[in-house]
């Protein structure tokens, strides 16, 4: 017994040893550079811990802390593994530029490709092959109807789930965020219009509406990837996110049936193949400028001029990247925004005497050619971006040996040695509150976007070749919705009893909190929207 006692402790002293060494080379071969040196791989901090929520919670306090604005992370278990982490605006643009060099680690993003392979998850031809069928369906003329059906939603939720009321309250903003959003990508994605009374229709067959399933599944993906299968159905909400997949369907043949919600809501008349099948077969009689039509366009023309062509499947993957991600972001990011609006009340009377001066008759619907007149809309939108980035860390790695050349507040710089193999990540809420950039980064100042800013240090669309297809999409829907809303409604703050005693720091604590998800996720929001008087403001 002593014999085996002995020979498995000197064992366990071998190998403990010998990660010792292995994560002392590591160190080295980043240059002995400063920065994070943990036990656990980044795998197993995400998976223990919200690693990605360390990152947002520390925000630039880490290369504060280190001196530099590009910082090394070491760890040392299961194996000695090395990884560069930027919120250095120059470093960033030369990796996001050098697409060779610093390809995307797809094989991070392998949990979204259950539907099909999409330009997310691809990298090299394959990603060439998407972005060039996808990028057509981005257009000015999409962009228009994003704008025009953006403001008929906004409208039809006045009228038809508000009924006009004096006052609306809501627990969490999520709950008009999220299905905004979703009418927006049902129309100017797929050419169907949702209405407010439809909203929470449950189908025949189904347990779950498709808003809440598709919520379902963009917050309740990491929970997923974590826990093993067979303890999906062990608590409520485990069986409520495994629900969730089954109805999107992680088979990919539900899913087919599920998007029909869209497509052909309320009535399921047909398979998305079949659809597809159908479009490709028949004549253009008409235009149209959803995303999904001119994503079959374009892939149907690819196919007659010889160029790239994508299969049925590929372009279900596609499709679906683009509504999981066009609803989710818009939701979250227009819930912090009513959020910051509603703390910061000199700042919403700001945003609305412009909007005011712009449509002194607010019982008009504005049109997508003044979008760009709305300047501090616009400003407040980015301000809340920069302070509530979608995405706290874009990740990419180094394909052969290189450098990296990081600078720091005192103007110095050197060059961090980047072997092959290295993860780098570029920290987006390090960028953000990085000092070198922008002044008092904590204040939420959406001035600072009206006359010049550093646009190098904005990368809530990531930046480079691989930059967001879908940004002007996006920011031309948030600027209709967040235009729309404040001109009808002042936002604050829902008073509750438990939190009477509270102080403006703790109230925006509690009402910014959030978690991490597809994307930065608001926990509770509670606010009311009271009507503005026409008459008397």
């Amino acid at each position: 017994m002593q014999t085996a006692i002995f020979v498995g402790l000197s064992a366990l002293a071998v190998y403990v040893v010998k990660l010792v060494l292995e994560f002392h080379r590591a160190v080295a071969s980043v240059g002995n550079h400063p920065g994070l040196r943990q036990v656990f791989s980044t795998v197993l901090r995400n998976r223990l811990s919200t690693v990605r929520n360390r990152r947002w919670f520390t925000k630039h306090l880490d290369f504060e802390k280190h001196g530099w604005d590009g910082i090394t992370d070491v760890c040392a278990w299961p194996r000695a593994n090395k990884g560069i982490v930027l919120a250095d605006a120059a470093a960033i643009k030369d990796v996001t530029l050098s697409r060779a060099r610093f390809p995307k680690p797809v094989h991070r993003y392998e949990s979204l490709v259950f539907f099909g392979r999409n330009i997310v998850a691809s990298e090299g031809d394959e990603w060439k092959k998407y972005r060039k069928v996808s990028a057509p369906a981005f257009s000015e003329k999409n962009n228009k109807l994003v704008w025009d059906e953006s403001v008929r939603i906004m409208a039809d939720m006045f009228n038809t789930r508000w009924n006009n009321a004096d006052e609306v309250t809501i627990d969490h903003c999520v709950e008009i965020t999220l299905p905004i959003a979703l009418f927006v990508i049902g129309v100017a994605g797929f050419g169907r219009k949702m209405s407010w009374k439809e909203d929470t229709t449950v189908p025949p067959g189904y347990t779950m509406s498709f808003k809440d399933a598709l919520h379902t599944v963009s917050t309740g993906t990491i929970t997923k990837l974590i826990v093993p299968t067979w303890a999906m159905g062990l608590t409520k909400h485990l069986r409520h996110v495994k629900a969730a997949f089954n109805e999107l369907d992680v088979g990919f043949l539900n899913f087919q049936r599920l998007l029909i919600q869209i497509v052909h809501h309320p009535y399921f008349q047909a398979y998305m193949f079949d659809m597809i099948k159908a479009r490709k077969e028949s004549e253009r009689k008409e235009e149209r400028y959803d995303l999904f039509s001119q994503l079959l366009d374009a892939s149907q023309d690819g196919t007659e001029d010889g160029g790239a062509q994508m299969s049925d499947r590929e372009l279900i993957g596609n499709i679906f990247i683009f509504l999981l991600a066009g609803h989710e972001t818009t939701a979250h990011t227009l819930c912090f925004t009513f959020a910051m609006l509603a703390l910061y009340p000199e700042e919403q009377d700001r945003l609305y005497q412009e909007i005011k001066s712009l449509m002194p008759d607010r019982s008009r619907l504005p049109t997508y050619d003044e979008m760009n007149s709305f300047k501090y809309s616009m400003a407040v939108f980015y301000e809340t971006l920069r302070m509530f980035p979608p995405v706290t860390n874009i990740p990419k790695m180094s394909a052969e040996d290189t450098s990296i050349i990081v600078g720091n507040s005192a103007g110095a710089t050197t060059a961090i040695p980047c072997p092959t193999g290295t993860y780098i990540t570029i920290h987006t809420p390090g960028l953000h509150y990085n000092p070198r950039y922008w002044s008092d980064p904590s204040s939420f100042k959406p001035e600072r976007f009206l006359g010049d800013w550093p646009k190098e240090a904005f990368l809530p669309f990531s930046a480079g070749p691989r930059a967001c297809l879908g940004r002007r999409f996006f920011e031309t829907e948030g600027i209709a919705i967040l235009t729309m809303l404040m001109s009808q409604y002042k936002v604050t703050v829902k008073e509750e009893p438990q939190f009477a005693g509270e102080t403006f720091e703790e109230r925006k604590t509690r009402v910014l909190n959030s978690k991490p998800g597809l994307t930065m996720t608001p926990i509770r929001v509670p606010l009311t929207f009271t009507r503005r008087a026409f008459t008397s403001d």
